[in-house]
């Protein structure tokens, strides 16, 4: 192994570390907004050529305006190199760890950038990890750090943001920390206290494993909606007749979530790892997974009891994963058209912040489908009028017409 930089001069306040993705641009924007010297190093050219002249990579609320702000006052820089993180007090990595095919978390990608970035790490840097990890993770990196004789302070502190809502939540929500040492903890509190008082500490498994357990929540709290969901809608009920009934001043249901595709890149994948971390006795949320994952088939196989799917051309609104979101990855209305393609005359998608070239106007959309089921129920989509002929299929309940398909 390489030695680690010696440096005479620190450049950056704060280094993030896969820093122009949808968690780690929004912190690097606002740790930049709060006065720190940020770089961003990142793997992704195009991404990086983007941020530098302005422009935003991705839906962020707020984030446009913060980004030309800090870029005129030279506080950002983002770059493909690695000698930014050599020349910074803090590092942030923020990077993906995925679940393999066999759903088992999988940290070789992430340990391998941690070793190829390792000869730019010196000592009396401050390391916090910020990507979800699963538990006892960090403490193979701090042995792995002292072992190649760093003398640096490590740290967990999952993010907890919504994505599109990042930069106002960095600020709302309360910061978990965790540390090896009561020097890195000080560091760490005081780091992130330019965002909220609001910090609560953890050890570091129990700070990996905060993470997990508020995705799996999440996860299988929707999957109740959607279970529910099918079975009134499988006797012909009206779910949401039902919803509003038991739901209405009724304090101990009243955060009851509606149906709908519950997806996107975390919450299935967290909830996997805490299957995984549970040695596989995590029954209930394997179960959320069918339930959530079956929602698409289900719809579908409702339909060809009703119609004849094979002469019908069907449209889909919104491609992303969830609402006034233009991030499209783990969505499931995806497999929903994958399983469409299979059974109809022909499937078209449209979205208002997705770009690409297998989408379609909305108004292209509404006219040619014969029927049309909402995937993302997206704003732009709430006063829309589809005329009479149309089938509308609203799991979301988002038009307020019921829910029976």
């Amino acid at each position: 192994m390489m030695p680690a930089k010696k440096i005479k001069k620190t450049v950056y306040d704060v280094c993030v570390i896969g820093g122009c993705g949808r968690a780690g641009l929004p912190l690097a924007l606002c740790l930049a907004k709060e006065g720190k010297k940020v770089a961003i190093v990142d793997i992704d050219a195009s991404a990086v050529s983007r941020i530098m002249s302005g422009e935003m990579p991705f839906k962020e609320e707020g984030a446009k305006e913060i980004l030309k702000r800090v870029l005129a006052k030279k506080r950002l820089l983002a770059d493909t190199d690695p000698e930014l993180i050599a020349q910074s007090k803090v590092l942030i990595f923020i990077l993906g760890t995925p679940v393999s095919s066999h759903l088992y978390p999988t940290s070789t990608q992430f340990f391998r950038a941690v070793r190829e970035y390792q000869p730019y790490f010196r000592n009396g840097q401050l390391m916090i990890f910020r990507s979800t990890l699963y538990p006892g993770t960090t403490e193979k990196l701090f042995r792995f750090f002292k072992k190649q004789k760093l003398d640096v302070d490590v740290s967990f502190c999952p993010e907890r943001i919504s994505e599109g809502f990042a930069i106002r939540e960095i600020y709302e929500l309360p910061q978990i920390i965790a540390g090896f040492s009561k020097r890195g903890l000080k560091r760490t509190r005081e780091f992130f206290s330019i965002f909220t008082k609001d910090i609560l500490e953890l050890a570091p498994e129990e700070a990996e494993l905060a993470k997990l357990l508020t995705n799996a929540w999440r996860y299988i709290r929707f999957s109740i909606a959607n279970q529910f969901f099918m079975i009134a809608n499988s006797r012909g009920l009206d779910f949401y007749k039902i919803y509003h009934a038991i739901t209405h001043n009724y304090p101990r249901i009243k955060d009851m979530p509606k149906a709908g595709f519950a997806a996107g890149p975390c919450l299935f994948k967290d909830t996997m790892q805490l299957a995984a971390f549970s040695d596989n006795n995590l029954f209930i949320g394997h179960a959320a997974m069918l339930i959530n994952e079956g929602l698409p088939t289900y719809l579908i196989n409702r339909l060809k009891t009703q119609y004849d799917l094979e002469s019908l051309t069907v449209g889909i609104l919104g491609a992303a994963f969830k609402a006034e979101s233009d991030d499209t990855r783990e969505s499931l209305t995806y497999k929903l058209r994958n399983v469409l393609e299979k059974e109809c005359k022909e499937v078209l998608m449209t979205d208002p912040f997705v770009r690409s070239e297998d989408l379609l106007p909305l108004s292209e959309v509404i006219r040619k489908s014969d029927l049309i089921i909402l995937g993302a129920p997206h704003e732009a989509y709430r006063k829309l009028k589809f005329g009479k002929k149309k089938i509308v299929i609203d799991v979301w309940d988002f038009f307020g017409r019921g829910g029976v398909i």
